[in-house]
């Protein structure tokens, strides 16, 4: 009788705080090609994410919700091997790019969210890729990576960025649904367009876009329909891409004076395959990453994988 009355409190617990409204959200993010194999060290080899999210006021009757999105983030790349010593077998650079961003995230009551954002850092060695890596393989009793002095130099980072996303089906249910997704990235570090599909199959009935961890639209106040709903599903995002300019490869325009540069491949598809869900305040997530080759003479010719673990903790 007493583990009976434990789980319904449990229960009871869990239902309770689903119910709850948490208006504020910090998000860690990290990819890292060891989340798919111990043995990869290649090309987009880590990444780093910490965000604060909170939900404002909105004065616009179209919009369900509008959320200020702050982040700082780091990008690190390296050729096919980080301990080669010889920079004539550097099939691509070594690179890191640090920033800081701003951006506002619309959420329309018509199902659609409309993501603008403004990135300013650097790139080169003031980004400290080659002190995040050291320490990475320090951890992992890794060989000390070699040939960051022949990485990107210098350059001043700015990029404006911009995301739209649109319903388009779901089942009677609510256990899949469909979503229209595209991305902008213009500035000195990245210049691209992307459009794609994303997919999610659920575990139980999905939240719509205005009101789900997928899209990090979950975050509610007072004047919001919404509550925090227990989510768990999972998820692939297919994505062709167009670049135009990628400062990471071919060296910024701003410092022409990186040592090795290469030429991108303008049509890159990408493939993501993941599983979300949440656990009282928490967020969690797992991503499968995929890309074909993004830049030309590469070693490795059957693209690039790496893994992503996603932590989110939210407040009131």
């Amino acid at each position: 009788m007493k583990e009976i009355s434990c789980c319904l409190f449990l229960l009871l617990s869990i239902s309770v705080l689903s119910q709850e409204k948490f208006a504020k959200e910090f998000s860690f993010v990290n990819d890292n090609d060891l989340y798919v194999s111990i043995s990869k060290d290649r090309y987009y080899t880590n990444g780093m994410f910490l965000t604060y999210r909170h939900l404002t006021k909105n004065n616009n009757e179209k919009l369900a919700k509008k959320i200020y999105e702050w982040q700082v983030g780091q990008y690190m790349y390296t050729p096919f091997k980080a301990v080669i010593t010889s920079v004539k077998l550097h099939d691509r650079p070594f690179a890191a790019y640090l920033y800081g961003s701003f951006g506002i995230n619309r959420i329309y009551k018509n199902n659609s969210t409309l993501k603008t954002s403004l990135q300013i850092g650097v790139i080169g060695p003031a980004a400290y890729g080659e002190e995040l890596q050291g320490f990475i393989h320090d951890i992992y009793n890794f060989s000390p990576a070699v040939g960051w002095k022949y990485q990107i130099k210098n350059a001043f980072g700015i990029n404006l960025n911009a995301s739209y996303n649109k319903f388009l089906i779901s089942t009677d249910d609510s256990y899949f649904d469909i979503h229209w997704i595209n991305d902008i990235k213009v500035g000195t570090v990245f210049t691209n367009l992307s459009t794609g599909f994303y997919t999610r199959i659920g575990f139980k009935p999905l939240q719509s876009i205005i009101n789900s961890i997928g899209f990090n639209t979950s975050l509610n106040n007072d004047t919001t329909n919404q509550n925090r709903v227990l989510e768990s599903f999972l998820y692939f995002k297919p994505i062709i891409r167009y670049s135009h300019y990628d400062a990471t490869i071919q060296g910024s325009f701003l410092n022409k004076n990186s040592d090795v540069t290469k030429e991108l491949y303008p049509i890159v598809f990408d493939l993501e395959l993941g599983v979300k869900f949440t656990v009282n305040r928490f967020n969690f997530g797992y991503v499968f990453n995929y890309n074909t080759n993004k830049s030309k003479d590469l070693r490795i010719t059957s693209g690039h994988s790496y893994g992503s673990i996603i932590l989110s903790y939210l407040i009131r």
